[in-house]
């Protein structure tokens, strides 16, 4: 009579242990797939985020009413109260994209610099816009012109633009844009934005 063996001691055959090997490396690369484009997902957000808060300030700064500061002479009428987009600003913030190559700028915050730049009617402290965090994009606003190649939405001469752009594999050569228009209807005096961002080499 046979005796009873608990355990069998037959093993895996080599195809069995291919097999599995095979599939957690499928598994291993759609990981890293995946850890990847949720990182660079997370960096073009900053960049959609950040042109939204900007093309939403050139709307809030167009729809207040602008007056002259003016003496009045007496018994006569002060001038009419506009409405107008700020004025462009004078330079993308950092001042050029290989500032932001494969990296993170960080802005500088003193008078006169980066988001500073401008005055009342001109520019970032017209929109009332600044960052005080490291950014993965030079951003720039342009009133009556574009930046980003391609945008069908242009503003043209009586919008504008808010843009971003990178690059963010740091190639030097391939760069990603992000931008939002808003143009006025000179009928109405009313300002519209483009239904949504306008996205070109979104990963570079």
């Amino acid at each position: 009579m046979r005796a009873y063996q608990r355990f069998d001691k037959r093993g895996f055959t080599l195809v069995e242990l291919m097999i599995v090997v095979a599939i957690i490396g499928v598994l291993a690369a759609l990981a890293i797939y995946g850890v990847r484009r949720y990182l660079a997902t997370a960096k073009t957000s900053e960049a959609k985020n950040t042109i939204g808060a900007v093309s939403s300030g050139a709307q809030a700064s167009y729809e207040r009413e602008t007056v002259a500061s003016q003496l009045v002479a007496e018994g006569s009428a002060s001038a009419a109260a506009s409405h107008a987009l700020c004025l462009s600003a004078a330079a993308t913030v950092p001042a050029g994209v290989a500032s932001v190559k494969a990296t993170k700028y960080q802005p500088n915050s003193a008078v006169g610099q980066d988001f500073n730049v401008g005055d009342s009617l001109t520019g970032w402290p017209c929109l009332k816009f600044t960052m005080s965090s490291p950014i993965y994009y030079a951003y720039g606003y342009k009133q009556g012109t574009d930046l980003a190649p391609g945008n069908l939405a242009a503003g043209g001469a009586n919008g504008f633009e808010a843009s971003a752009e990178g690059d963010l594999d740091g190639d030097g050569t391939t760069f990603s844009w992000f931008a939002r228009t808003g143009q006025i209807n000179m009928v109405t005096k009313t300002i519209k934005l483009a239904s949504q961002v306008y996205v070109f080499n979104e990963f570079d």
